[in-house]
């Protein structure tokens, strides 16, 4: 026990491996817009084939989160995360030698597959190590992944011009992949995933597989609820990243100046991800927050779509900051639901699975809209009438149903006894 109770990493030290973790996981989509008139020239790729560079590896990121519990528990959240890791920062570096289109959407869809398992991953592992803290540790989380999204569009641009490459700005992203891998393979805890008392047991004794607890999970209503206002929601990121910075450019602005303002975006979703949790962790009733949360994202939009030149770095900031509100507070509002981590991360993998599924379609229904009308104004009404949708989804996330959403059904045969 003295043994085991040496070789456990501090605190610190897990917290820091979780904000480095997070801090990868979208330079390499936030770097693409800023620098799409320079790829489209160096690829051919419409409007369109670029809105594969952030479809793909979202549309991975739903389809893997679906297998992140499965790996989880065949390789442990440890090993899981490293080899994410690991395939992420290859993904990066292969950049630098693409040839075309074809290729540059492929290394999109190599680091989408990365993403996909440390996402599935991270959740669970904090509600097992951080259970008494499990919204402001996933609010760092949360806030170190939209401030990557920064860097990666802030610092791009800046690379481009000093390599004169845009292959160098997007490969550039390997390098801090690989310091994360370092530092999670000293911080995060060795050996398997400690198994809560409380974990119900299938029928024959054994506890249930990951695919099973994934086929369970998609039988209850709530995760279709969860599932489909994440999605909505993260369609608006998706579309934000990928076609903020070409809006401006269309605009008359500059690709460092559009970076910018994308890392501006970023930094305010960074913010709200780390500030919303916090304030939302005094009560288990967190819609409140949420809706505040929503309403910025409809005044972002509404911004955008009406007066794009009257205060941009506003849009920004107000459409940034709910965007990255909402998405911290979802991950913990899925924690919330069930109390042991293995079930409450299959629940979030399986939430971010489905939700990512149809994020991903967010940049092309952008693209298309775009195509059709000639402005990407049509991009941001549509994403303002999501917004409001899951508003009215949200309010029926009351914690007092949150033990009746995941009840188990009475036997048949059996009456409800008083009381």
């Amino acid at each position: 026990m003295a043994e085991s109770a040496r070789a456990a990493p501090p605190r610190w030290l897990v917290l820091a491996a979780v904000a480095g973790i997070g801090l990868n996981l979208r330079p390499f989509l936030t770097a693409v817009g800023p620098l799409a008139p320079a790829i489209r020239g160096g690829t051919g790729l419409s409007y369109q084939g670029m809105a594969w560079l952030t479809l793909l590896p979202m549309l991975l990121m739903g389809v893997g989160a679906f297998f992140g519990p499965a790996i989880r528990a065949r390789l442990g959240a440890r090993t899981a995360v490293l080899g994410a890791l690991a395939l992420l920062g290859a993904g990066c570096a292969l950049r630098l030698g693409v040839a075309g289109g074809a290729w540059l959407i492929a290394s999109a869809a190599l680091c989408g597959l990365g993403v996909a398992v440390v996402q599935a991953a991270c959740p669970g592992l904090v509600k097992q190590e951080f259970p008494a803290r499990v919204a402001p540790v996933m609010g760092l989380y949360s806030a170190a992944l939209m401030g990557g999204g920064a860097l990666g569009a802030q610092l791009s641009p800046y690379v481009n011009e000093l390599a004169g490459s845009w292959r160098d700005a997007l490969a550039l992203w390997a390098v801090p992949a690989l310091a994360a891998l370092a530092l999670a393979w000293v911080a995060l805890p060795r050996g398997p995933v400690r198994q809560p008392a409380s974990a119900p047991a299938a029928p024959s004794g054994r506890p249930p597989s990951a695919a099973g607890k994934t086929r369970a999970l998609l039988r209850r209503p709530r995760t279709w609820l969860l599932m489909i206002s994440f999605g909505v929601m993260n369609g608006g990121y998706a579309s934000l990243v990928a076609w903020l910075a070409p809006f401006y450019q269309s605009h008359g602005w500059s690709a460092p100046a559009s970076g910018s303002l994308v890392a501006l975006m970023a930094v305010a979703q960074a913010a709200a991800a780390l500030l919303l949790p916090a304030l939302a962790a005094r009560r288990l009733d967190r819609r409140a927050w949420m809706a505040l949360a929503l309403a910025m994202q409809v005044a972002g939009f509404a911004g955008l779509a009406l007066w794009p030149d009257a205060a941009p770095h506003a849009w920004a900031v107000i459409g940034g900051a709910g965007l990255g509100g909402c998405f911290a507070l979802y991950l913990v509002v899925a924690l919330d639901h069930l109390p042991d981590p293995d079930s409450a991360g299959a629940l979030s993998a399986v939430m971010q699975g489905g939700g990512f599924l149809l994020a991903s379609l967010a940049p092309w229904i952008t693209a298309m809209l775009q195509a059709r009308t000639g402005s990407f104004a049509a991009g941001w009404w549509y994403h303002l009438a999501c917004a409001a949708v899951v508003g009215v989804l949200t309010m029926r996330l009351d914690p007092a149903r949150y033990g009746a959403s995941f009840a188990l059904p009475a036997p048949a045969g059996c009456a409800r006894q008083p009381g």
